[in-house]
């Protein structure tokens, strides 16, 4: 069993928890302050409910699972003890290294460092760390609790016991663990992500469809394949000539762009980011928010419960 930090209390670092947790873990959470803390904590027991509503673990769970975890205004209680630690606070690299500088006056030089940077590169993370060779990263994506993926990335002078150790841990957290062989922005699945964001902003910009017909036709189609076959694996089940035909003259037609599309610019001058803000590229009252989000979590749910079957 590990004993965990996470530093950190957001939406991610609590999630993490709740994951490591669930599967035996122990967890200590760094919160900035009392406010952050309480935060977190509400968090944590609206999805550990969830959870338990959807049947995803019994009643004896959520108390076991809430023993495993304890939440903390001071860094040094948070690491004290820790034979691993997870950094989940914002994307800024001057916070963050600010954070490891802090963190390597609290622990010992063996005890490996990992980021949950969704796009910062590791190399340029470690760079004013004095022990480099225990940083990596490993970006868990939202809901961490529910999705199994994470993508382990090493920087340039990563060594290969940290990759090890943090590839046991992650497994120990029945998650699904990607070793990226290089270090590249977006990594893996953010690149694949982006990539079909960048065709949908185009599609919408050009007025080929409405935004409402856009999404359907993902989440109508290959969002119903692609929980159990990949881009690749997908080409292969429909035949490699055909997807190297239609390749050949469809990828001269596909968006290049360079920058965000017109649209989304003009959204986020005019401050309409999404459901944070109650507006974005669709309109975000109160009730639908949270009507949509837990249709996703009860969804992520399922998938949860197909892998916990097979396994």
């Amino acid at each position: 069993m590990n004993k965990l930090a996470i530093i950190g209390a957001g939406t991610m670092g609590h999630s993490i928890a709740l994951s490591a947790a669930w599967h035996g873990q122990t967890a200590e959470v760094f919160g900035v302050d009392a406010h952050d803390v309480e935060r977190a904590q509400k968090g944590f027991e609206s999805k550990l409910q969830l959870m338990a509503v959807n049947e995803l673990i019994g009643k004896k769970e959520v108390q076991e699972i809430k023993s495993r975890v304890t939440f903390h205004t001071s860094m040094e209680e948070t690491v004290k003890g820790a034979d691993f630690i997870i950094e989940a606070v914002p994307e800024n690299m001057e916070l963050k290294h600010k954070v490891y500088r802090q963190l390597e006056n609290l622990i010992r030089a063996d005890i490996v460092i990992a980021s949950n940077s969704s796009g910062l590169m590791p190399t340029a993370l470690a760079e004013q760390m004095d022990h480099p060779e225990r940083f990596v990263l490993t970006h868990f994506w939202n809901p961490a609790h529910l999705i199994p993926l994470v993508e382990i990335v090493a920087g340039e002078r990563t060594s290969e016991k940290t990759l090890r150790q943090t590839r046991k841990v992650i497994e120990q957290m029945n998650k699904k663990p990607v070793l990226l062989k290089k270090e590249l922005p977006g990594f893996i699945g953010n690149r694949l992500q982006f990539a079909l964001f960048r065709e949908a902003q185009a599609l919408l910009d050009a007025g080929v469809a409405s935004k409402e017909d856009i999404d359907a036709a993902v989440t109508y189609s290959i969002g119903r394949r692609l929980p159990v076959t990949g881009p690749l694996q997908t080409a292969d089940l429909g035949g490699l000539d055909i997807f190297y035909a239609i390749s050949d003259y469809l990828f001269e037609d596909l968006s290049t762009d360079q920058k965000p599309g017109r649209t989304l610019r003009e959204l986020v001058e005019e401050n309409h980011l999404g459901e944070k803000s109650g507006r974005g590229f669709y309109d975000w009252p109160a009730e639908k928010s949270k009507a949509v989000q837990d249709k996703r979590e009860e969804a992520l749910i399922h998938f949860l419960k197909q892998d916990m079957e097979a396994e």
